[in-house]
């Protein structure tokens, strides 16, 4: 079986990372959890929490914190995309 060799197209948002951070603030708040509960919770710092969501984008997280969030926040993680 031959694979493909020829190049799709397809347009990929550089900015999914800011995306990612605002939903993350906007469900946080929506479900009344500080970002010091929301830290405690996905076990990671609470400067890290206070820094993912407010650099715009800069500070990533891994999948595995980006999951926890989402059961944290009820939220399913493809909601952080949009």
């Amino acid at each position: 079986m031959k694979m493909a060799t020829f190049k799709r197209n397809f347009t990929f948002p550089s900015n999914y990372h800011e995306n990612i951070a605002k939903n993350i603030r906007k469900y946080r708040l929506m479900r009344h959890i500080t970002q010091e509960q929301l830290a405690v919770d996905i076990e990671r710092s609470y400067d890290f929490t206070r820094r993912l969501e407010f650099t715009k984008g800069k500070v990533h997280c891994s999948l595995d914190t980006l999951y926890r969030i989402s059961i944290v926040l009820d939220v399913r993680i493809d909601k952080f995309f949009e």
